[in-house]
């Protein structure tokens, strides 16, 4: 046993138990693994790095977090842990961080910001719950810190991560005040549905509402595509009663408690007015926008109507993209973030796959194309006689040779690698799409001479057969769907966890698409052999990067 495991275990825990964290309902957890360990693909031998972890986590109620203790061994000196302690409690959202040698106890409170003297036994479980939920302004009023003793909806085989923890606590301690417009940013594959279920459950559990009666809330749950409403109706929230939840499309029935909707089902359109109108303003409680950067809280958006016409509701916005120039409006309508977990901290902490960038450049892209005299492209046309550079490309110039050079790329890349890795490839237009399956269809006829599905077309135009297709190419289990070809229907939402690439046909321009894209790629899946996660990037749109992360660029020309 080492020295500290000795201290814990002959000095630290009998403390602890003199001090009240091991009676009901009170309790703590030793060892508390808080991260997965950074994951490190080329490392055979240790393929994640180091967890974090906290020596002891306390809980008040047997479930929320109040302090972090960091033992050290007995020769050091009571605050020698206190600085880790610290960064722990921190990213924990917890108010308490204790340093201990099993001898003396030194607190850090962060609500005074003051770092005490040498203590001989911990405080108290309701010594510390007095002292979060005191009267001053820093601290958790009485009120909304008892409704936060709530408990979250068990699901044994998917503890809550800390950083979900910490958004659910944010966002009902904000509701609880009375804030109405809300917002959590999150990057993709974290965890939003996640969070909004365990939001809705609480809530639910309390009889939240706007007021004030003995019932559950009515809430909606609105988006702008039918899987990012399905999914979560079908997968989090089936822990609900299926007589309270109801799909408004086509009618707008009442009497219910959770309403899921996109805006195109209710919305007003050239012919008609929208589903939404036949809902008084104050009927529901609480609205949650997912994917709410997709254009819902601008000013001439259609969306934004719905939003106003509901304007009594708590509105809780959820993104996975940061404040940008492209998506302004949704952070002036929403407010600030509530909290924010980033996709360099998923992937820090071992949650989010890392990815290397391949920039690959044609040359016509790098140097410019100019057409011969009378030249035509592939529907016939002349094509004027003028320089063409890398945005032109596809969308006002259709060149049959470098949809080929890319589409021979993207094979050797795999055929170098793993055949069988999903990649999604987003492509300019519907044309485009069309032009690179073929492409590749010709250039893989080995595979889908047998399996027709190896390359397949996800996209709005392609109806029920493309939505057939995209069932079967996020199903995990799934090995006949692999290259899926679509130019904007996967950009967001969709959760794809064993994509080990992502290929950038189609110029991006958008900080807030360009996050949504990649993404795509970010989930974990490491039973499926989906640690990590490549970008091929054929027209430099991974300049969007702002920082170099971790990320590898390898370059390359190609004719094209």
């Amino acid at each position: 046993m080492s020295n500290e495991a000795n201290t814990c275990r002959k000095y630290v825990e009998p403390k602890l138990r003199d001090a009240g964290w091991e009676k009901e309902p009170h309790d703590y957890t030793e060892q508390y693994y808080f991260t997965n360990g950074k994951i490190r693909p080329k490392n055979k031998r240790q393929p994640r790095g180091k967890r974090k972890f906290t020596d002891y986590l306390l809980l008040y109620n047997g479930e929320f977090p109040l302090a972090v203790v960091e033992a050290k061994r007995k020769h050091k000196t009571p605050d020698e842990g206190l600085e880790q302690a610290i960064d722990y409690a921190n990213l924990l959202g917890v108010k308490f961080a204790y340093s201990t040698n099993g001898q003396g106890i030194v607190e850090f409170d962060f609500i005074t910001g003051k770092q005490s003297n040498v203590m001989e036994s911990f405080p108290s479980p309701d010594e510390l719950w007095r002292r979060l939920t005191g009267e001053a302004k820093e601290q958790i009023r009485e009120d909304i810190a008892e409704k936060l003793l709530t408990p979250f909806y068990p699901i044994p085989d998917k503890p809550l991560r800390y950083y979900q923890r910490n958004a659910i606590n944010a966002a009902l301690a904000a509701i609880f005040k009375g804030q109405k417009r809300l917002l959590l940013t999150m990057a993709t594959g974290t965890g939003k549905t996640t969070v909004a279920f365990q939001i809705v459950w609480k809530l639910s559990s309390l009889e939240w509402n706007t007021s004030g009666e003995s019932r559950s809330p009515r809430i909606l749950f609105l988006a702008d595509r039918n899987i990012l409403v399905d999914d979560p109706m079908n997968k989090d929230f089936s822990a609900f009663n299926q007589e309270k939840i109801y799909k408004i499309q086509g009618e707008a029935k009442k009497g219910r408690d959770l309403y899921f909707a996109i805006y195109q089902a209710i919305g007003d359109t050239q012919y008609s007015f929208g589903l939404y109108r036949e809902y008084n303003p104050d009927y529901f409680d609480l609205i949650i926008v997912d994917e709410c950067h997709r254009g819902s809280a601008r000013d001439e958006s259609n969306w934004r109507q719905i939003l106003e016409h509901f304007e009594p509701a708590y509105q809780l916005g959820l993104t996975a993209t940061p404040l940008r120039d492209d998506n302004v409006d949704t952070y002036r309508y929403f407010g600030n973030p509530l909290y924010t977990y980033s996709l360099k901290q998923g992937i820090d902490d071992g949650f989010l796959a890392p990815y290397r960038v391949y920039r690959i450049t044609t040359r016509s892209d790098r140097e410019g194309w100019r057409p011969n005299a009378g030249q035509i492209d592939r529907y016939g046309r002349t094509i004027p006689n003028e320089v063409y550079l890398t945005p032109d490309f596809e969308r006002k110039l259709v060149r049959e040779a470098r949809t080929k050079a890319i589409a021979q790329h993207i094979t050797d890349f795999l055929r170098s690698g793993d055949r069988y890795a999903k990649t999604i490839v987003f492509c300019v237009d519907e044309e485009h799409v069309k032009a690179m399956i073929k492409e590749l269809r010709n250039l893989n006829s080995d595979i889908t001479k047998t399996n027709p599905d190896y390359i397949t077309r996800i996209t709005s135009d392609a109806g029920d057969v493309g939505k057939g297709h995209l069932y079967k190419f996020k199903d995990v289990l799934d090995e006949t769907h692999i290259i899926a070809v679509t130019a904007k229907l996967l950009t967001t939402g969709v959760d794809i966890p064993t994509c080990k690439n992502v290929v950038l046909a189609r110029v991006i321009r958008s900080m807030t698409d360009f996050k949504q894209i990649i993404g795509r790629g970010t989930r974990v899946r490491e039973e499926r052999g989906k640690r990590s996660f490549n970008i091929l990037d054929y027209t430099n749109s991974t300049v969007l990067f702002e920082d170099r992360m971790d990320y590898i660029v390898m370059a390359f020309v190609m004719e094209g």
